[in-house]
């Protein structure tokens, strides 16, 4: 076997304030409340800063300042916005490795996947929407399309400035203004983008981010001045949004937790396929709602899959999410890793066997390996419930017929991959998979032109491409 040295990236190329303001307005302003929260390194636990949380009253003048933003934004002609996205799009390349550094600081996830995806991703929204903001006429939505006004948007901890981006970018360019709330435990990333925003020029109150918990988010999504709201989170938060802004004209969309079906049929490439389920479950600590943590394998090839997968696990690297021989990082938060570790005892408690390699973890920072269960049943609760971190749940079938109704055998809607060389075997499957993305012979592939979302308690609506669009006009 060969020893890696370390090979940490540098924290010299961001510069974290010891506390930061709201955004409100294009500036810096102080929050109405004395509430401030400190936000930690998953890693280490250190504190990195310490953030204020918006009021009811901090979100109304956020609100107040995007609605005064909106009449000449969306007066703008398309192509004078456009030149705006772009700029964004190219200091946002410009400071990625920043970017990335802190997202990774902040988060938890490996360097390499802030550099090598989530950055990449970021940027290429902002390019992507950027060249739409001048041909909305010809996206398919009507002749005419016009911006809804505010848009209210509240992001989640696992991808930070991707989902700002998935948010941002396409209300901007369909002429609306916003008001974006990041999570409470990944914050910064969201506030240095609040700097990209004076540096591009952008004019005030056209993007506003005020931090805070759950009030903040609620305080957000009831505000009456607000035309459209847009969520990323639990099903459960996702379920009491539905019902709060029932009957109020606002236009939702909602993107929730999965339970993925990763189907792994005889004829698939098999090595190619345990780097598909490793990628699909292990990728972000498993912090991903389309995540595959269900792994559907045909009986025939199950033994021989499942050794493959055991000996590629032994190989992954856990530690410092700042080095770049990184494979797995740290757990979000401490409530996060308390919530795996209650449901993979569950997991044994209700007779699934479980299996980790040999993985010394820190001590300090919040940790949990990379874990596989077998024998499980349909009924157990690691087999229906969303987990949300490194775990695997591994069950079996024996004809297309019964993988199709294993896998459907969920609340959740949001993805599901197949592997089998057969292109008919594909077509058949992905016609059958109730799954708003359905990938084949890869798992976890996003570009910004591809439109993403799910149905059932998943959500509804769609993020990306031009179907992206649709949420911010009044169509």
């Amino acid at each position: 076997m060969f020893e890696y040295a370390p090979a940490p990236e540098s924290r010299d190329v961001v510069d974290i304030k010891p506390s930061y303001q709201l955004f409100v307005g294009g500036e810096w302003v102080d929050s109405q409340g004395e509430n401030r929260h400190k936000t930690i390194n998953p890693a280490s636990e250190e504190v990195l800063a310490e953030v204020s949380w918006a009021t009811e009253e901090d979100v109304d003048r956020a609100v107040r300042a995007a609605r005064k933003a909106f009449g000449p934004w969306s007066a703008m002609p398309g192509s004078e916005r456009a030149k705006y996205l772009f700029r964004i799009a190219r200091i946002i390349q410009e400071r990625s490795r920043e970017l990335a550094v802190l997202e990774t600081l902040d988060n938890g996830k490996p360097i390499r996947e802030s550099r090598d995806v989530d950055l990449p991703l970021v940027a290429a929204h902002f390019f992507y929407y950027a060249g739409w903001a001048d041909k909305l006429a010809y996206a398919g939505h009507g002749p005419d399309p016009r911006p809804l006004g505010v848009a209210g948007q509240v992001i989640p901890w696992n991808f930070p400035l991707l989902m700002l981006a998935w948010k941002i970018a396409p209300a901007l360019a369909c002429g609306n203004t916003v008001v974006l709330k990041p999570a409470e435990t990944t914050p910064l990333t969201a506030l240095l983008f609040a700097e990209i925003c004076r540096q591009a020029d952008l004019p005030p109150g056209v993007v506003n981010i005020v931090t805070g918990a759950g009030e903040t988010g609620a305080a957000l999504v009831n505000h009456p001045d607000v035309d459209k709201v847009a969520f990323t989170g639990s099903t459960e938060v996702g379920r009491m949004i539905a019902r709060s802004v029932a009957g109020s004209g606002k236009k939702v969309t909602l993107e929730l937790g999965g339970k993925a079906a990763n189907i792994v049929f005889d004829d698939a490439a098999l090595d190619q396929a345990v780097e598909g389920v490793v990628n699909g479950i292990f990728f972000n600590q498993g912090h991903v709602c389309c995540a595959g943590s269900r792994l559907l394998v045909q009986e025939s090839v199950a033994d021989e899959l499942l050794d493959a997968l055991k000996r590629r696990l032994a190989t992954l690297r856990l530690g410092d999410p700042l080095d770049k021989n990184t494979d797995i990082g740290a757990i979000n938060s401490a409530a996060q890793l308390a919530k795996i570790r209650e449901l993979s005892d569950l997991g044994e408690v209700e007779g699934a066997e479980r299996w980790s390699p040999e993985c010394p973890l820190p001590d300090r920072g919040f940790w949990f390996p990379p874990t596989i269960f077998t024998g499980v049943a349909q009924s157990h609760r690691i087999a229906r419930e969303e987990v949300f971190g490194p775990v695997l749940s591994v069950l079996t079938f024996r004809t297309p017929a019964e993988a199709v109704e294993k896998a459907n055998n969920t609340p959740f809607g949001l993805s599901a991959g197949v592997w089998t060389e057969k292109g008919s075997r594909i077509l058949w499957m992905a016609d059958r998979l109730r799954a708003g993305v359905v990938w084949a012979n890869t798992f976890n592939r996003f570009d910004p032109a591809s439109p993403f979302g799910g149905y059932k308690e998943s959500g509804y609506g769609r993020e990306g491409g031009r179907h992206g669009l649709e949420a911010y006009l009044d169509v």
